[in-house]
């Protein structure tokens, strides 16, 4: 499959541009296959931008990060480049202005009056490669084991920010840059369906969920965890939940309209018995370089493709179901799906999925 540096030239000259800038992190991985490109973690830009030309390709950067990022990041990439450094203080924009006087350079970030190509990128680099599925399921498979070995470690009496700190630990360990972590105790759960953690304690049920990064790739993942017999109502609830996820996820097939796999969503939600409840949190969407690429609506006109990545995440009254799966032509991979869990086997068409259960302990 082309490399990402290929897709970029390809691009450029199908559109008639000479050249783009790149300062997004999750770009700057992208382009280098995996390489880091942050100081700060809550910064969506980098300490170094590409600019990209249809002949050439520069780094631009600072004496204080050149070093390390051509000695660790850089050392070894698939593609040439030149390496243009300005001081700490410095702006790098009379740089990039005087490397692209003259031309019609797209940016993925704001920069002057130039067109934003971003929506574009996000599009050609959700088409993963070989390489990058590889290190997908990898990235997968850690994030929902640390998630799924905090929910077994869990204690009741912990607060929800003890959680995530158990949380926040075990990725640090697998060099794993948790991008969302969100955490509800007991009636937390019913009254909100995007729960920042708080000091609230543990009594008998929790909701847990990541979105982890490493080398730009990003794995989703929600787990439950509850301290004896399940209430009958969640017990109901849960499995309406899981024909949901099983349907829209069953769906999620190369060719299909996206919002035709949210409208099978709603029309679960009407049989489920909670016709509205689609409408309080997002369904989720395209994944891969971003948490979600874009969110999927009932009017969303992209078609899923092969070797894309999604996550849905349908929630009901006390549930929520949210892994991270890629499409393939002949089926979907669930990507962070550990055997390790307890799940419940749904069955669409002649295809049983399995989808995660609420771990009672």
């Amino acid at each position: 499959m082309m490399q990402p540096i290929n897709k970029i030239k390809k691009y450029l000259e199908q559109k008639g541009y000479d050249g783009i800038l790149l300062r997004k992190r999750n770009n700057f991985s992208w382009l280098t296959e995996g390489r880091k490109n942050h100081i700060v973690l809550c910064e969506p830009n980098g300490v170094a931008d590409w600019l990209i030309f249809k002949d050439k390709n520069f780094l631009i950067t600072n004496k204080m990060e050149k070093r390390r990022m051509l000695e660790e990041e850089c050392r070894n990439l698939s593609f040439e480049f030149d390496t243009l450094i300005t001081e700490w203080y410095e702006s790098s924009e009379g740089i990039i202005n005087e490397l692209t006087a003259g031309k019609h350079v797209v940016t993925d970030v704001p920069f002057r009056d130039w067109k934003m190509a971003d929506k574009d990128l996000s599009v050609i680099r959700s088409v993963l490669s070989g390489k990058e599925i590889e290190n997908y399921r990898g990235v997968c498979q850690d994030t929902a084991s640390i998630l799924e070995q905090t929910c077994k470690e869990l204690k009741q009496g912990m607060t929800e920010l003890e959680t995530c700190a158990l949380l926040f630990r075990k990725a640090l360990e697998r060099d794993l840059n948790v991008q969302v972590a969100l955490a509800a105790a007991d009636e937390r759960i019913f009254k909100y369906r995007h729960p920042i953690p708080t000091n609230k304690k543990l009594d008998k049920y929790i909701m847990i969920v990541i979105c982890a990064e490493r080398g730009g790739l990003v794995a989703n993942a929600t787990r439950f965890v509850h301290f004896g017999p399940l209430p009958p109502a969640l017990i109901v609830n849960k499995e309406k939940l899981a024909r949901i996820d099983a349907v829209m996820n069953a769906n999620t097939v190369p060719g299909k309209r996206i919002s035709s796999i949210i409208k099978e969503g709603i029309k679960q939600y009407g049989l489920a018995g909670f016709p509205e409840d689609w409408k309080l949190l997002h369904q989720g969407g395209l994944t891969g370089f971003s948490s979600r690429e874009y969110l999927a609506t009932p009017a969303s006109t992209e078609v899923v493709m092969e070797n894309q990545a999604y996550a849905w995440n349908p929630a009901l009254p006390g549930v929520k179901s949210e892994d991270t799966i890629l499409v393939l032509s002949n089926g979907i991979e669930f990507l962070t799906e550990t055997k390790s869990w307890d799940y419940l086997e749904v069955k669409y068409g002649k295809t049983s999925y399995l989808r995660p259960d609420i771990l009672v302990r």
